[in-house]
C-alpha cells in the first residue's frame, strides 16, 4: 500500500496561522500595527501571501485594514468584548444541550482541560480554553450552528487574552469547566448548558462591566 504525502500548506495559510497564532497569545498585541513588508521577511514570503491571509484575519475579526493606518491588531473594548459573548450566550449553551442529549463523546474537552491545567504561560491555556469550549459544541449536530460559534471562536479567544493579562482569573474559570463537563458526562443537558451561560455570562461582567457596576 502506498501513501500520497502530506500536502504542503500554501504560504498564505502558513503565514494565516502564524500570525492568528501570535495574537491569541498576545505576542501580537492590540493595536499593534501589522506591517506587510516585515511580516514578508519574518516568514520568507512575498508581500502577496501576507497581504490574502491579513484580509482573511480582517474577516474573522481578529485584524483591522485602514486605508490609512494598514492592518492593525483588533483592540478590544467592552463593546466588542459584550458583543462577541452576547453571541455566545444565545447560542453556546443550547449546542451543548444538544451535544449531551445526542450522548456525545466529550474526551477532548477533558484533554482541553488536562492541557489547561499543565500550561506553561497564559498563551498556553488561552489556547486550550478555546479548544475546551469548542469541543463542548463540535458534535451538537447541526453544523451551521457549529459554524456560527467557529466564528466567534477567534474573537472570544482574544477576548480572555486581553482580560486576562489584566486579571488572571482562570483558576476560578478551570474549576467552572470542570463543573461543566462533570455534569455534560451525567448527562444532565439541561444542567451543563445552565452551567455554561452562567460561566460566559461571569466572566464578561467580571471582565468589563457595566458602567452602572463599576
Amino acid at each position: 500500500m502506498t501513501f500520497a504525502p502530506a500536502p504542503i500548506p500554501s504560504r498564505t495559510q502558513y503565514v494565516l496561522e502564524a500570525v492568528k497564532h501570535a495574537i491569541l497569545t498576545g505576542r501580537l498585541r492590540p493595536g499593534q500595527a501589522l506591517v506587510e513588508t516585515e511580516l514578508a521577511a519574518q516568514f520568507g514570503v512575498s508581500k502577496t501571501p501576507v497581504r490574502e491571509a491579513l484580509k482573511t484575519l480582517a474577516g474573522t475579526g481578529l485584524v483591522v485594514m485602514s486605508q490609512y493606518k494598514g492592518a492593525t491588531v483588533r483592540t478590544v473594548d467592552a463593546a466588542m468584548a459584550r458583543e462577541v459573548y452576547d453571541v455566545r450566550l444565545l447560542l453556546e449553551p443550547e449546542a451543548l444541550r444538544r451535544s449531551v442529549e445526542r450522548a456525545a463523546d466529550l474526551e477532548a474537552a477533558r484533554e482541553a482541560l488536562l492541557k489547561a491545567d499543565d500550561s506553561a504561560d497564559r498563551a498556553e491555556r488561552s489556547l486550550a480554553n478555546r479548544e475546551f469550549h469548542r469541543a463542548l459544541y463540535l458534535s451538537c449536530g447541526n453544523p451551521l450552528l457549529t459554524r456560527m460559534l467557529d466564528d466567534v471562536r477567534d474573537q472570544a479567544a482574544l477576548v480572555s487574552t486581553v482580560a486576562w493579562a489584566a486579571d488572571p482569573s482562570w483558576e476560578r474559570e478551570a474549576a467552572e469547566h470542570r463543573e461543566i463537563l462533570r455534569l455534560a458526562l451525567t448527562g444532565d443537558a439541561q444542567g451543563a448548558a445552565r452551567a455554561l451561560h452562567e460561566h460566559i455570562a461571569a466572566f464578561v461582567r467580571r471582565a468589563f462591566p457595566e458602567e452602572d457596576e463599576a
